[in-house]
Protein backbone atom coordinates (compact mmCIF):
# COMPACT_ATOMS: atom_id res chain seq x y z
CA UNK A 1 0.00 0.00 0.00
CA UNK A 2 1.72 3.19 -1.65
CA UNK A 3 0.84 6.69 -0.03
CA UNK A 4 2.84 10.11 -0.50
CA UNK A 5 3.42 12.77 2.32
CA UNK A 6 4.29 16.20 2.21
CA UNK A 7 5.66 17.94 5.18
CA UNK A 8 4.29 21.86 6.38
CA UNK A 9 4.40 23.95 3.42
CA UNK A 10 4.45 27.42 5.14
CA UNK A 11 3.17 29.60 2.28
CA UNK A 12 5.56 27.86 -0.46
CA UNK A 13 3.67 27.38 -3.51
CA UNK A 14 6.58 26.92 -6.18
CA UNK A 15 8.27 24.61 -3.65
CA UNK A 16 4.74 22.56 -3.23
CA UNK A 17 4.84 22.43 -7.37
CA UNK A 18 8.26 21.26 -7.25
CA UNK A 19 6.94 18.38 -5.14
CA UNK A 20 3.58 17.57 -6.83
CA UNK A 21 6.17 16.82 -9.81
CA UNK A 22 8.17 14.64 -8.40
CA UNK A 23 5.21 12.81 -6.95
CA UNK A 24 3.96 12.65 -10.56
CA UNK A 25 7.17 11.21 -11.95
CA UNK A 26 7.47 8.30 -8.97
CA UNK A 27 3.57 7.62 -9.99
CA UNK A 28 4.47 7.32 -13.53
CA UNK A 29 7.92 4.87 -12.23
CA UNK A 30 5.71 2.85 -10.64
CA UNK A 31 2.59 2.80 -12.87
CA UNK A 32 0.38 3.57 -9.82
CA UNK A 33 -1.56 6.66 -9.93
CA UNK A 34 -4.13 5.80 -7.19
CA UNK A 35 -1.68 6.37 -4.26
CA UNK A 36 -2.95 9.21 -1.97
CA UNK A 37 -0.77 12.37 -1.49
CA UNK A 38 -1.65 13.60 1.97
CA UNK A 39 -0.80 16.79 3.59
CA UNK A 40 0.48 16.91 7.04
CA UNK A 41 -0.76 20.58 7.68
CA UNK A 42 0.26 24.52 8.02
CA UNK A 43 -0.25 25.25 4.98
CA UNK A 44 -0.32 29.41 5.80
CA UNK A 45 2.35 31.61 7.78
CA UNK A 46 5.89 32.49 7.47
CA UNK A 47 6.21 31.96 3.45
CA UNK A 48 5.50 34.10 0.31
CA UNK A 49 2.59 32.73 -0.69
CA UNK A 50 -0.18 31.38 1.61
CA UNK A 51 -3.19 32.25 -0.41
CA UNK A 52 -1.75 30.75 -3.39
CA UNK A 53 -1.01 27.24 -1.51
CA UNK A 54 -4.65 27.09 -0.03
CA UNK A 55 -5.92 27.86 -3.46
CA UNK A 56 -3.81 25.37 -5.62
CA UNK A 57 -4.93 22.61 -2.88
CA UNK A 58 -8.47 23.54 -2.97
CA UNK A 59 -8.85 23.36 -6.25
CA UNK A 60 -6.86 20.46 -7.04
CA UNK A 61 -9.52 18.78 -4.71
CA UNK A 62 -12.24 19.91 -6.10
CA UNK A 63 -11.13 19.06 -9.64
CA UNK A 64 -10.37 15.35 -8.06
CA UNK A 65 -7.10 15.17 -7.44
CA UNK A 66 -6.50 12.25 -4.89
CA UNK A 67 -5.10 14.55 -1.97
CA UNK A 68 -5.73 14.84 1.75
CA UNK A 69 -5.21 17.81 3.46
CA UNK A 70 -4.45 17.90 7.43
CA UNK A 71 -4.77 20.93 9.71
CA UNK A 72 -2.18 22.62 10.98
CA UNK A 73 -1.98 24.82 14.56
CA UNK A 74 -0.94 27.38 11.95
CA UNK A 75 -4.14 26.96 9.60
CA UNK A 76 -6.50 26.58 12.64
CA UNK A 77 -4.84 30.27 14.10
CA UNK A 78 -5.27 31.67 10.54
CA UNK A 79 -9.51 30.68 10.53
CA UNK A 80 -9.24 31.35 14.01
CA UNK A 81 -8.30 35.41 13.66
CA UNK A 82 -10.81 35.44 10.27
CA UNK A 83 -13.61 34.37 13.14
CA UNK A 84 -12.60 37.02 15.90
CA UNK A 85 -10.15 39.11 15.84
CA UNK A 86 -9.22 38.07 19.79
CA UNK A 87 -9.00 34.47 19.12
CA UNK A 88 -6.69 33.39 21.16
CA UNK A 89 -5.50 29.58 19.89
CA UNK A 90 -5.90 27.49 23.11
CA UNK A 91 -2.39 25.49 22.09
CA UNK A 92 -0.41 29.01 21.85
CA UNK A 93 1.25 30.95 24.44
CA UNK A 94 -0.65 33.68 26.48
CA UNK A 95 2.48 36.07 25.88
CA UNK A 96 1.52 35.52 21.62
CA UNK A 97 -0.71 35.96 19.35
CA UNK A 98 -1.25 35.17 15.78
CA UNK A 99 0.51 38.09 14.50
CA UNK A 100 3.35 38.31 16.02
CA UNK A 101 6.22 38.51 14.08
CA UNK A 102 7.71 34.79 15.22
CA UNK A 103 4.16 32.92 14.12
CA UNK A 104 4.22 34.52 11.02
CA UNK A 105 0.43 35.40 10.42
CA UNK A 106 0.70 39.07 9.02
CA UNK A 107 2.77 37.19 6.07
CA UNK A 108 0.11 35.16 5.13
CA UNK A 109 -2.66 38.55 5.44
CA UNK A 110 -0.02 40.10 3.02
CA UNK A 111 -0.35 37.08 0.80
CA UNK A 112 -4.13 38.33 -0.07
CA UNK A 113 -3.20 41.80 -0.47
CA UNK A 114 -4.07 42.97 3.47
CA UNK A 115 -1.59 46.40 3.61
CA UNK A 116 0.68 46.66 6.99
CA UNK A 117 -1.03 43.66 8.68
CA UNK A 118 1.62 44.19 11.70
CA UNK A 119 1.56 47.82 11.67
CA UNK A 120 -1.54 48.55 11.79
CA UNK A 121 -4.62 48.13 14.87
CA UNK A 122 -6.01 44.82 14.84
CA UNK A 123 -9.96 45.51 14.40
CA UNK A 124 -8.79 47.43 10.92
CA UNK A 125 -6.16 44.67 9.68
CA UNK A 126 -8.82 41.69 11.10
CA UNK A 127 -11.83 43.68 8.62
CA UNK A 128 -9.28 44.03 6.05
CA UNK A 129 -8.77 40.23 6.17
CA UNK A 130 -12.39 39.66 6.10
CA UNK A 131 -13.03 41.15 2.78
CA UNK A 132 -10.13 40.07 1.17
CA UNK A 133 -9.79 36.26 2.28
CA UNK A 134 -12.28 34.36 0.25
CA UNK A 135 -15.02 32.68 2.13
CA UNK A 136 -14.31 29.58 0.61
CA UNK A 137 -10.98 28.99 2.01
CA UNK A 138 -12.23 29.95 5.40
CA UNK A 139 -14.53 27.12 4.86
CA UNK A 140 -11.65 24.82 3.40
CA UNK A 141 -9.73 25.39 6.68
CA UNK A 142 -12.35 24.95 9.01
CA UNK A 143 -13.32 21.75 7.18
CA UNK A 144 -9.77 19.81 7.26
CA UNK A 145 -9.36 16.74 9.26
CA UNK A 146 -7.11 15.90 11.74
CA UNK A 147 -5.54 12.68 11.07
CA UNK A 148 -5.68 10.06 8.18
CA UNK A 149 -5.10 6.29 8.52
CA UNK A 150 -3.63 4.19 5.65
CA UNK A 151 -2.60 0.99 6.58
CA UNK A 152 0.96 0.93 8.54
CA UNK A 153 0.41 4.77 8.98
CA UNK A 154 -1.27 7.88 10.75
CA UNK A 155 -1.20 11.10 9.68
CA UNK A 156 -1.44 13.98 11.78
CA UNK A 157 0.18 17.66 11.73
CA UNK A 158 2.32 17.31 15.09
CA UNK A 159 1.82 13.90 16.77
CA UNK A 160 -0.36 11.92 19.47
CA UNK A 161 -0.59 11.72 22.95
CA UNK A 162 0.95 8.14 24.17
CA UNK A 163 -1.69 6.06 25.14
CA UNK A 164 -4.67 7.82 24.60
CA UNK A 165 -6.91 5.87 21.38
CA UNK A 166 -7.35 8.03 18.91
CA UNK A 167 -10.69 8.88 19.17
CA UNK A 168 -9.93 10.36 22.10
CA UNK A 169 -7.31 12.29 21.22
CA UNK A 170 -7.92 16.11 21.56
CA UNK A 171 -7.60 18.80 18.54
CA UNK A 172 -5.18 20.53 19.89
CA UNK A 173 -2.82 17.81 21.07
CA UNK A 174 -3.24 16.48 17.44
CA UNK A 175 -2.30 19.99 15.93
CA UNK A 176 0.29 20.79 19.06
CA UNK A 177 2.12 18.41 20.65
CA UNK A 178 5.35 18.12 21.37
CA UNK A 179 6.40 16.33 24.43
CA UNK A 180 5.79 13.80 25.84
CA UNK A 181 5.22 12.50 22.18
CA UNK A 182 8.73 13.40 20.38
CA UNK A 183 10.84 11.45 23.31
CA UNK A 184 8.40 8.64 23.95
CA UNK A 185 9.95 5.39 22.02
CA UNK A 186 7.02 2.95 22.31
CA UNK A 187 5.38 1.71 19.11
CA UNK A 188 1.98 3.19 18.62
CA UNK A 189 0.16 1.10 17.01
CA UNK A 190 0.98 2.64 13.30
CA UNK A 191 3.87 4.32 12.50
CA UNK A 192 2.99 8.05 12.67
CA UNK A 193 3.63 10.54 10.08
CA UNK A 194 3.52 14.01 11.48
CA UNK A 195 5.60 17.63 11.39
CA UNK A 196 5.25 20.64 13.62
CA UNK A 197 8.61 19.80 14.97
CA UNK A 198 11.02 21.82 12.36
CA UNK A 199 14.63 19.43 11.77
CA UNK A 200 17.16 20.02 9.64
CA UNK A 201 16.00 16.63 7.48
CA UNK A 202 13.35 14.16 7.03
CA UNK A 203 14.06 11.43 10.22
CA UNK A 204 12.45 8.31 10.84
CA UNK A 205 12.83 7.33 14.24
CA UNK A 206 11.29 3.67 14.15
CA UNK A 207 7.91 4.69 15.72
CA UNK A 208 7.43 7.91 14.12
CA UNK A 209 8.06 9.96 10.82
CA UNK A 210 9.05 13.50 10.89
CA UNK A 211 8.29 15.29 7.21
CA UNK A 212 8.71 18.89 9.04
CA UNK A 213 12.38 19.99 7.03
CA UNK A 214 12.24 23.59 8.20
CA UNK A 215 10.85 25.09 5.16
CA UNK A 216 9.59 28.19 7.42
CA UNK A 217 13.15 28.67 8.02
CA UNK A 218 15.06 28.61 5.38
CA UNK A 219 15.09 24.95 4.66
CA UNK A 220 13.56 22.72 1.94
CA UNK A 221 10.13 21.25 1.67
CA UNK A 222 10.07 17.48 1.77
CA UNK A 223 8.37 14.82 0.29
CA UNK A 224 8.63 11.12 1.01
CA UNK A 225 6.42 7.93 -0.39
CA UNK A 226 5.84 5.12 2.04
CA UNK A 227 4.98 1.37 1.70
CA UNK A 228 4.41 -0.27 4.94
CA UNK A 229 6.67 1.12 7.53
CA UNK A 230 9.51 1.74 4.58
CA UNK A 231 10.28 5.25 3.59
CA UNK A 232 12.15 6.86 0.55
CA UNK A 233 13.01 10.19 0.11
CA UNK A 234 11.54 12.25 -3.18
CA UNK A 235 14.67 13.93 -4.39
CA UNK A 236 15.15 15.73 -7.93
CA UNK A 237 17.25 12.44 -8.80
CA UNK A 238 14.65 10.10 -7.49
CA UNK A 239 14.00 7.99 -4.55
CA UNK A 240 16.78 7.90 -1.34
CA UNK A 241 15.64 5.66 1.49
CA UNK A 242 15.46 7.00 4.74
CA UNK A 243 16.41 4.50 7.64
Amino acid sequence: MRTYAIGDIHGHLSLLHDLHARIEADRRATGDQDAPVVHVGDLVDRGPDSRGVIEHLRQGIEQGENWVVLKGNHDRMFAGFLRDAAHHDPGLRRELSWLHPRLGGAATLASYGVTHPADRPVPKVHADAQALVPAEHLAFLEALPTHYRRGEALFVHAGIRPGIPIPEQSETDLLWIREPFLSDPRDHGALIVHGHTALDDVTHYGNRLNLDSGVAYGGPLSAVVIEGRSVWLLTAKGRIAIA
